[in-house]
């Protein structure tokens, strides 16, 4: 592939090849034409006549974006019940405004937006999202909706408008916002409360942002250059702060940047300050600048969110003391663990949550028919144990018996609270974990085994010492076994109530899903201390909570009934999501991409690789186009304005033959790139994938489709006929496909904007016979 340079133009023209920014861009290459070629001619074109291109240019962008409005806010108000995922992040815009802590596997910029157009539109956070179907009645949503839908119709303006500087192609850069304003999967991802819509208004963005300064190459460290390079820095963080599939867009930028700088470097007209200029530049705006505003979200994130939530329990006992309503939030307890204490216990694995117990038994042919252990995020009765002595049961809470306080190396038994039953191990294997050890409820009312004894040691302490509630790490070595307590973290089936399957692991290396810590403590014999001096800094909670997240992430797996898919699926369209409803009476929504829109993507990946091959191979071979079918390429912008003058065509400079070629491969290379890095790692992820996790890639091959059709109509045209006729063809070609694109568009646009009444395989649906897979669900 070629290097992610932008441009599309010669190589002989790298550095001041890139064009110009704003509002010339569209017609940027004829006037480097006419600016040689009317040089040598006596005649100039005439002042009205370049003004008259300017508004042609201005009308054809309004167009573009007032036909991206138009579609996305077309019916935004229906249905009037939550749709899918709005039960989510509707919901954390709800929390945002209650400032109500919770967790979720994604940055929080997205939801923080949510919450805030929620807030300025009247949503007063009271609506409970609890589930799809459930009516918003008198509650306000349109907010939120209308908010996702004002972000999601620039992704059209956008695309255009990358596409045309990287191009200089009106005829591509309309395809493109054709097949993406006309595409019914977009659309629907734009019209509801999700965070889908808002990352790739960033992507898009970063992206724009990037063309834009490459093309003002030509006038580095000017006002525009500065600008441009510092709203890519903008997007990477808002990309970034959405979900961390905005890593994807940074890399593309990264080598975008190394590649600039890999040039500026063997530049040998520039001195090696004004190269250390360039470096310090993009340091400052794409590096320190990103970093800075991810790293500010996160601090209004915890700024806002201050109350106790739902969240809580992911989170160490340090992080959770901040919340106000949390019951360690200026919170004094007893210092030191005493026998008799009622406590609970933490992993100190993020997202792994509190030692816990119920009265269920694990089922016949799991183990020992015991009671469950397991670990669980949430706070609960079920979490509370007592610690008490191995060799004796008299309660060491009587006022007769002086404290006694927990040392490091003592024997113990923990005995669950509310079950009266002594945390327990055997020799039967774990439920899910080989090789590691079952950890069981036994006993009655305390009187059990000695597989009930547990040796409790502080780690990097020596014997003798007292345990710290909340800063000593301990861990817990089962006496008769010698294996160590821990969590695999697996999730344990439904007989498990989906909690975390607790082991006693026979491999005695110190990982954090064998060390706990002590954080509710419980005793009237002793003395409180407050738990303000335990208040993490705010850099240890933007790492916890990253840590929280990334394991969250990597932990999601598919519920039962749920519709998940394969990254082979996406290109093909092979399956669809369903948003709301199932039967004929419901209001159906189906996610599904417009089958000939993704379709012409997937053809155009193919054919993009064999062309740009052999024109590659042939460039190198020093074969050259003809000089007509390079004036086509460069004089597009003119065409679809007025028809060109012979000065124009005839005075054409011999270097640009090649620049069809360099667009193709330069500018095509640019979004085929974005495509390969915003799709395939979804191949190596463990996580559960969704249909929606395609679309960012799918807004690059739209404009790959654009870029490559453009081009290859060019190509045939001036290969079967003369300027006339080719330019004739060439039109009638784009026009073709435009309109069949919007075709396709008014017969799936059903599937986006809802429908009632009889499913596809009833002759009087609305979408009878267009059920064209199997495997498409509506």
């Amino acid at each position: 592939m070629p290097p992610a340079t932008g441009g599309g133009l010669a190589e002989s023209e790298l550095r001041p090849r890139r064009g110009r920014c704003g509002p010339q861009a569209a017609r940027a290459a004829g006037r480097d034409v006419a600016a040689e070629a009317v040089a040598r001619s006596p005649k100039r074109p005439a002042w009205g006549s370049r003004r008259f291109e300017a508004v042609g240019w201005w009308a054809l962008l309004a167009l573009v974006t007032l036909l991206s409005f138009a579609t996305r806010f077309h019916r935004l108000d229906e249905p009037p019940h939550i749709c899918w995922d709005e039960t989510h992040f509707g919901k954390m815009g709800s929390y945002y405004i209650n400032r109500t802590f919770f967790f979720d596997v994604h940055p929080p910029l997205g939801k923080m937006l949510i919450g805030l157009a929620g807030y300025l539109s009247g949503y007063d956070g009271t609506f409970l999202f609890q589930k799809p179907g459930d009516k918003y009645e008198h509650h306000s949503y349109m907010g939120m909706r209308g908010f996702c839908a004002f972000l999601g119709s620039w992704l059209v303006p956008f695309a255009y408008l990358t596409v045309l500087d990287l191009s200089k192609s009106l005829s591509a850069a309309l395809l493109t916002a054709a097949l993406l304003t006309f595409d019914t999967g977009c659309l629907t991802l734009s019209q509801y409360i999700l965070l889908d819509p808002i990352l790739m208004f960033f992507i898009m963005a970063a992206m724009l942002s990037m063309v834009k300064y490459n093309s003002c190459a030509d006038r580095p460290f000017s006002a525009p250059w500065w600008f441009w390079l510092s709203l890519t820095g903008v997007s990477l963080a808002g990309a970034l702060g959405v979900k961390f599939v905005g890593l994807f867009i940074i890399l593309q930028v990264g080598l975008n940047t190394i590649a600039d700088l890999w040039y500026l470097f063997g530049d040998l007209s520039l001195s090696l300050v004004t190269v250390g200029k360039h470096l310090t530049a993009r340091v400052l705006c794409l590096i320190v600048l990103p970093l800075a505003l991810y790293t500010a979200t996160f601090a209004v994130h915890f700024m806002v969110l201050s109350k106790s939530g739902p969240g809580d329990g992911f989170f160490s006992s340090a992080f959770q003391a901040r919340l106000s309503g949390n019951n360690l939030h200026n919170a004094s307890i007893p210092e030191h663990l005493a026998y008799g204490s009622v406590i609970t216990v933490k992993n100190l694995r993020m997202a792994i949550g509190y030692l816990h117990s119920h009265r269920h038994l694990y089922p016949e042919g799991i183990g020992a028919r015991q009671q469950q252990v397991t670990t669980y995020l949430h706070k609960d009765y079920n979490n509370l144990w007592i610690i008490k002595k191995h060799n004796t049961n008299s309660d060491p809470l009587d006022p007769s018996f002086p404290v006694e306080f927990v040392r490091h190396g003592d024997i113990i038994r923990l005995e669950h609270k509310e079950t009266s039953r002594n945390l327990h191990s055997h020799y039967h294997e774990a439920p899910m974990t080989r090789k590691h050890y079952q950890v069981t409820g036994y006993g009655i009312n305390g009187t059990g085994d000695s597989n009930d004894f547990w040796r409790i040691e502080v780690v990097n302490r020596k014997f003798g010492n007292r345990i710290k509630v909340l800063r000593s790490r301990i861990r817990f070595i089962h006496l008769v076994t010698g294996c160590v307590l821990g969590s695999s973290g697996k999730v344990l089936p439904k007989w498990g109530w989906e909690q975390l399957e607790v082991t006693c692991t026979p491999y005695l290396k110190e990982t954090l899903n064998s060390i706990w810590n002590v954080e509710d403590h419980i005793n009237p014999k002793l003395p409180n201390i407050s738990l303000d001096v335990l208040q993490p800094s705010f850099p240890e909670i933007l790492l916890e909570s990253h840590m929280v997240m990334i394991r969250g992430n990597s932990g999601l797996k598919p519920k039962d009934n749920e519709f998940t898919s394969k990254p082979w699926h996406w290109p093909i369209n092979y399956q669809g999501l369903r948003f709301s409803g199932v039967n004929d009476t419901d209001f159906r929504v189906y996610l599904l991409g417009n089958p000939v829109v993704w379709w012409l993507n997937l053809l155009s990946i193919a054919l993009y690789l064999l062309s740009g091959s052999i024109i590659a191979v042939a460039m190198q071979r020093g074969a050259r186009l003809p000089a007509e079918v390079a004036a086509l390429a460069i004089m597009t912008p003119i065409l679809w304005i007025r028809k060109p003058r012979n000065h124009e065509i005839k005075k054409l400079a011999p270097g640009h033959t090649a620049r069809l070629s360099q667009v193709l491969l330069r500018g095509g290379g640019q979004v085929l790139l974005g495509w390969t890095l915003h799709y395939f790692p979804f191949f190596l992820m463990g996580r559960v994938l969704y249909f929606h996790h395609y679309f960012p890639a799918m807004l690059f091959s739209s404009m790959l489709t654009g870029i490559l059709w453009d081009t290859l109509l060019r190509l045939c045209a001036w290969g079967l006929a003369s300027w006339p006729l080719a330019r004739g063809i060439h039109v009638a070609g784009i026009l073709s496909l435009l309109l069949g694109t919007a075709y396709s568009f008014y017969l799936f646009h059903p599937l986006a904007y809802g429908m009632v009444g009889p499913l596809a395989q009833d002759p009087q649906s609305p979408m009878a016979g267009l059920r064209w897979l199997d495997s498409w669900d509506f």
